[in-house]
């Protein structure tokens, strides 16, 4: 039986409260990871939303800011600075082109502190 893909963090946990230099884990089952610009199927790379709500047109490419973060090397962790304060983190899968897959492959939003 197929089961849906799944996104999630490893790390930070939900609530957490850290230093400005957040280690971020990035979780994935039921899909591989693939750098960008590689078009396998069933397969995808790491965006990580700082702050923001999920793209409100999901067949455009994601935005690559400093809200949208691009892992294209098939990066599966990070180490990132973030200020003081709360912060909201959603993790969103793009294809070989940074496009959500037509099934948007996203995590549930996880909030942190950082002192």
């Amino acid at each position: 039986m197929f089961s849906q893909p799944e996104l999630y963090f490893i790390e930070p946990i939900n609530n957490s409260v850290l230093s400005k230099n957040v280690v971020i884990k990035f979780g994935l089952k039921g899909f591989g990871v693939a750098p960008a610009g590689y078009n396998a199927v069933n397969t995808g790379h790491h965006h990580l939303l700082v702050n923001v709500d999920l793209p409100k047109d999901l067949t455009l490419p994601i935005p690559a800011d400093d809200n949208h973060l691009h892992f294209g090397l098939g990066q599966t962790e990070a180490v990132i600075e973030l200020p003081p304060g709360t912060h909201s983190l959603r993790l969103l899968l793009g294809n070989y082109l940074h496009i959500p897959h037509s099934e948007p492959i996203y995590s549930e939003e996880i909030f942190i502190t950082v002192e």
